[in-house]
């Protein structure tokens, strides 16, 4: 797939991917904001900046106006808050392309943040779903996070708390705006079918030329990796008890990261990988077991997540940890990294007829200043031998690099039992 990269005159990075086969064209604006970028006095601003994005602009004094005219374009405006980036997002009819553009780029650049009390209120539903009756946070990926970073920002819970929301107001919102939504720390790429080139970066010129240039925003590495195996028990009135099984990874600019993200395909790609055949199919320990790979700048996570009857929670723990121990030990079949590297390519032909894919390809590897083609990122995959993986899978399942979380119901001897395991974790 050819595609342009260019600049605008203040600086902001575009790239433009054209699809005239497809009946779709998409806009995504991927920012350096999230929890990461927050200290402790500010978690959580980054989201609540985004929910206030939808408020309204100068020419469209409230949130219905706003979502209407989106709407009556073919599109509906997305987005969201993560650890490292936000995105805002449309997919629309080609036709309304520029209009669209204009829009977003009007609601990017000249937010009103109006009716900041009503969002608050929102905000406060939505961090409310992580708390028991207590007031305790006990989403098991919220506490797993903590658990391994403790006080450093990727430790930080997207959402923020309660009490930080209380004191955002308008001017720490535009503070945190012009830090983050500017050209130094943004991206956009527009996917799909977008017509002529060149009149269709005239369009963006106009409606993203405002964006301030701003500063890159520089964030501070997480600390080393931990001495020893970290385990946290959270008691939770609940059906199930939730896992995760938590490892410090690599960053995306690591060597080993492509080796990393093919560990996570031998693991966890489909029903007949390593941990769904193991732990639901052939030992029925649980409806659902997954497994994903996160990189960052600086670091990672690789993480192990599945929801268990309580008294199963030992005996899952210790299969997960047989499971990875093979691969320490033997590392994955040439016919598992066969059908993983199969079933990358198969997807990277997929986003041929996905522009929503491939704009979300593009935006992020040029966010993270990976940039690289979906054929070169499945390239660098398909190099990655069998040694490698094991050599992966060495390096990263150590037990000082380790944090497991149990958030459900325990006796005390079942809670010292799996805590046995989890000190006791060899790699």
């Amino acid at each position: 797939m050819q595609h342009m990269d260019v600049k605008l005159s203040n600086g902001l990075p575009v790239v433009l991917v054209p699809q005239p086969n497809v009946h779709r064209a998409v806009a995504s604006l991927y920012l350096r904001a999230g929890s990461r970028f927050e200290t402790e006095h500010t978690n959580g601003l980054s989201h609540f900046l985004e929910h206030m994005v939808f408020r309204g602009t100068a020419s469209l004094p409230t949130a219905h106006a706003q979502a209407l005219a989106f709407e009556r374009l073919g599109g509906t405006l997305y987005a969201a808050t993560h650890v490292d980036h936000g995105v805002m997002s449309v997919s629309v009819p080609p036709v309304t392309l520029p209009s669209v553009l204009e829009l977003l780029g009007e609601v990017t650049t000249s937010p009103r943040f109006t009716s900041i009390e009503v969002e608050r209120g929102i905000v406060r539903e939505e961090i409310l779903e992580d708390l028991d009756e207590d007031g305790r946070d006990i989403d098991a990926d919220n506490n797993v996070r903590a658990l391994m970073y403790e006080k450093h920002p990727l430790g930080f819970t997207i959402t923020g708390k309660s009490e930080a929301i209380d004191r955002f107001d308008e001017a720490m919102l535009r503070a945190h705006h012009a830090r983050h939504y500017t050209a130094s720390n943004a991206v956009l790429c527009v996917a799909g079918r977008i017509g002529d080139p060149e009149e269709c970066l005239r369009v963006i010129e106009r409606s993203f030329g405002s964006m301030l240039r701003g500063e890159s925003v520089v964030v501070e590495p997480p600390p080393s990796v931990q001495k020893k195996a970290r385990f946290k028990f959270l008691e939770n009135q609940s059906s199930q008890t939730e896992l995760r099984i938590a490892f410090r990874g690599v960053s995306e600019h690591d060597a080993m990261e492509p080796a990393v993200e093919m560990l996570l395909r031998v693991l966890d790609d489909g029903m007949s990988t390593r941990l769904y055949e193991r732990i639901c199919d052939r030992l029925g320990l649980c409806y659902d077991v997954s497994g994903m790979f996160e990189a960052y700048e600086d670091d990672g996570v690789v993480d192990i997540a599945a929801g268990v009857q309580h008294d199963r929670a030992t005996v899952v723990v210790r299969e997960v940890f047989a499971l990875l121990r093979e691969l320490t030990e033997a590392g994955p079949r040439e016919e598992e990294l066969a059908k993983a590297r199969d079933r990358h390519l198969w997807s990277v032909e997929a986003m041929n007829d996905d522009a929503e894919s491939m704009a979300g390809f593009y935006g992020l590897t040029a966010l993270s200043r990976v940039a690289r083609t979906p054929e070169e990122r499945h390239a660098a995959l398909a190099r990655v031998t069998v040694g490698d993986v094991q050599a992966a899978a060495r390096a990263i399942f150590r037990p000082e690099r380790l944090s497991v979380v149990a958030v459900g119901l325990l006796r005390a001897s079942e809670e010292a039992k799996l805590e046995k395991v989890v000190r006791g974790f060899a790699g």
